[in-house]
Order: C-alpha cells, then structure tokens, then sequence
C-alpha cells in the first residue's frame, strides 16, 4: 500500500499479516504525484518487497557505511516508480480502449465527453488528456472524423439525400454534415462520390482482387507470386511481406488514398483513420468469392468481377469433366503446410487450395480432420510426426520444411511403416506441390494458378 497520510492507518491486532510501514516525505514541484497518491498495489514483485526487508534491516543496525540506507531506499523508490508507472499504463489502456470500442459502436449517437468520462469512471478532465494522448485527437475531432470517415463509406455504394446520409451518421441536418465532410476530405460529398477512387490494400489478397478487376492500387502488399503476375514500381508496393503499419505509415500518408481496404480486427485501425475511411472485411466470414464481390463494388467494377467469375465456373466445370473421366468418385483430400516443426491442415476458409478441392471439385474432408472441428476453427495444427495418422484418398503437400531440423523430422515420418500403410501413398496419390508463395493466396488471382496445379497433378 502507498499511503499519502499514515496518521489514521492501523494494522487490526486481530490480523495475522504482518507489515513494513517506510515513511518518507517528497520535496520539489517536479516530483511525479504517483509516489504521493494512496494506492493499493494489487501486485507487488519479489524485487520490491526484497528491497523493502533489506531497507528495514539496514533502518535496525547499525552501519558503518552511512550511505546505504539511501541507496536501498533509492532504489526502492526506483522499483516503485516503475510498477506504478506500468499498472497505471495498463489502467488507462483498458479503459481507453473500452471507451474507443464503445465510441466506434455509438458514434451515430449522441455522445458528450461528459458521458464517456463518466463511463471511464475518471474526470472528464481526465479524460480529455488521456483521450488526447493516446488518439492524437480531442474527443469531439475523434468524434467527428469517424462520423465523415463512415459518410466516405456510404458514398462508396450509393449517393442518398445529405440530409439523410447526415441523419445515418450521427448530424442532425445535411448541410452542417457538407460543410464538416469538406473540411476534413477536401471537396463536397457529391464530388467524392462521383470521382475515381484510389484505393490502398494492406493486404496480398485484396491487391490481387484489385489487379483481377484491371486496377492497380496506388500503394499494394504484393506477395512474390503477385510480382510475378503483374510488375510494379516500387512507389507502389508497401514494404515487407506483410504490411508493417509504423515503417509505412507515411508511405500511406504520401498516397493520399481515397479507402483503404483491410481485413478487419487490426490494432492499427486509429492510426489509418487519420489517412482515409477503412474498409474491413471479416477474412473468416467471406469467400473469397464474397470479398471479390465487395471490393468490385467498392471500385464500380461489378462487370468485370462477374465476367471473371463466370469464366472461371467455365473452366472448374471443365476440370470436373475431365476428372469424372479420369477419377469418377473423387473421395477424400487433405491438405498438409508443413513448417519446420509443426504441420498445417488447412481448411476452405484458410485457402491453400483446399477451397478448390472442396468446394469446386466435389473432394470431400477425411472424418479425421471433421471429428477435429476443422470446419468451424478453419485449420489444424499438429506435430509432423502426426501426419501418418491422419487417413486420406488423396494428400496435398503445398509448402515443405526449409529449415534442417524440419526437412530431417519430415524425411523420417516419410520412412515410416504408418506413412506407407497410408491409403494415398498405397495409389500414389501424394503431391508434394511445394509452392508456398502461390497457394499462400487466397483470392482470384492465386485461386486460378492453384486450380492449373492442382489439375496438373492430378491428371499427370
């Protein structure tokens, strides 16, 4: 406990604890008012109490080093200091981040700082400093960039009346709703709706999207495969495989992007706000079918997204002839990723070209991964050794070990009597297709190049 006052504080006798009561008094203006507030320390380090017994020890006898007590007292304040500074940290993180979630939920509404501080049980003075270092924003800027940044949104799909889009999102008349949309995005909602959109993907499979539909995004994640598809300068490729929000954050900025298209859930989604309205998809929920679909929407390109859909059913119901030809009943598929210490069975959601297997060339799940629940949870994951008992008329292979200790586990698993016994490795229906950058995508793009492997294989 850290008391501000001792005088009205007393351990019950009754009370078996026993208790270190360090007083001590704190000059100078500069000093942090976390050593002078009464708090209740909920969790308290070995190091901390260490340090408290040997100040207590020290304070008892007699020394003939006069300085000691002060450097263990010192560095208890020092200790002190920081787990205070860290639980308060997290204190205010928590009830930030509640705050923001309900405020990203409610912002149609109408809601006062007032309320949201009460909410936060703090001051709304509190509040307001909190609110304004952890967003960069004042409560009623956040407040209505979130209002023009679901406006941008709407006008994505349809241009309604302002005074109706105004009341959608949280204002009471549709001309204060213009006046505050040209303030932050630079022209009128007419205009925004009417012009050609630049749009940003953060991730691989939403460039590819864009590329199937004939656009190139001012900025993309582009995965090797993609690169190999469709080159591009590098003023239009973010950095990394993956999107790394801080190194491209004024990549982003410089961009000047219209709608940023993101799978939804990121922790990266206020500090985007300020760049441009993000358009999530839940990557769980949708097909790549469904994604393709919205994000032709986004960008006026329904046709295309239909023609291109079309021709690729063409192509699937020509595979299934000349697989009913060749196959006749297809059985079942699995999909193995093989890491360097652990493998990946891959479900439809997750792509990897099980989506093909499963829902276009009629290859059902083996009762093993379905009694796993791997349609709800999406994949699998097991040791590599675990692979042998895992029984399948066909198996797919799509990505191998590159480290040493992941290829020699692999090659011994290979050599086993349980591998041999497997029905696949009996016909020879096993696919080591290895080829992680290509069916790591999940999108039109990926899908067709899986499709020709797949079909590649299985009709050589």
């Amino acid at each position: 406990m850290l008391l501000d006052n001792t005088d009205d504080f007393h351990l019950l006798e009754t009370c078996e604890s026993r208790g270190i009561i360090i007083q001590y008094r704190v000059y100078g203006y500069k000093i942090d008012r976390l050593l002078q507030a009464s708090i209740l320390i909920e969790q308290c380090s070995y190091r901390l109490m260490k340090l408290a017994k040997e100040v207590e020890k020290e304070a008892n006898t007699e020394s003939n080093n006069p300085f000691r007590l002060q450097k263990l007292f010192g560095e208890m304040l020092e200790v002190l200091y920081s787990l205070l500074r860290e639980n308060n940290q997290k204190k205010e993180g928590l009830w930030i981040d509640k705050v923001l979630h309900y405020i990203h939920l409610h912002f149609r509404e109408e809601l006062t700082r007032e309320q949201m501080a009460k909410k936060a049980q703090v001051s709304p003075e509190h509040f307001s400093r909190t609110f304004h270092k952890h967003t960069g924003y004042t409560y009623s800027e956040y407040l209505t960039l979130l209002r023009i940044r679901e406006s941008q949104k709407r006008l994505l799909f349809t241009m309604p009346k302002l005074d109706e889009l105004a009341e959608e999102v949280g204002y009471n008349e549709g001309t204060y709703l213009s006046r505050k949309f040209k303030e932050k995005v630079g022209v009128s909602p007419t205009v925004y709706y009417q012009k050609s959109k630049r749009v940003l993907a953060l991730n691989t499979n939403h460039t590819a999207c864009l590329l199937a539909l004939g656009i190139t995004p001012v900025l993309g994640v582009y995965s090797p495969f993609l690169e190999g598809i469709k080159p591009v300068p590098n003023t239009h490729k973010l950095k990394g495989y993956e999107y790394d929000i801080a190194s491209n954050y004024q990549a982003i900025t410089e961009a000047c992007p219209d709608i940023i298209i993101n799978y939804s859930g990121g922790d990266e989604k206020p500090l985007l706000l300020s760049v441009a309205p993000i358009f999530e998809l839940p990557c769980r929920e949708l097909s790549w079918r469904e994604q393709f679909g919205l994000i032709a929407h986004i960008v006026d390109r329904q046709e295309v997204c239909k023609s291109w859909l079309q021709q690729y059913d063409e192509q699937i119901a020509q595979c299934n002839d000349i697989l009913d030809q060749q196959h006749g009943a297809r059985g079942t598929a699995i999909v193995w990723e093989i890491g360097s210490h652990q493998a990946y069975c891959l479900n439809s959601s997750h792509g990897r070209g099980s989506h093909i297997l499963y829902e276009d060339l009629g290859f059902s799940r083996p009762a093993a991964i379905v009694t796993r629940n791997i349609e709800q949870t999406g994949y699998l994951t097991v040791d590599i050794e675990d692979i042998a008992y895992f029984q399948a008329d066909y198996i797919f292979v799509t990505a191998l070990p590159t480290k040493d200790f992941g290829k020699e586990h692999l090659l011994r698993v290979l050599h086993s009597e349980k591998w041999q016994s497997l029905t696949a490795v009996q016909k020879k229906q096993v696919y080591f297709l290895n080829q992680y950058e290509l069916f790591y995508g999940y999108d039109p793009l990926s899908t067709a190049m899986q499709l020709q492997k797949l079909m590649e294989v299985l009709t050589s």
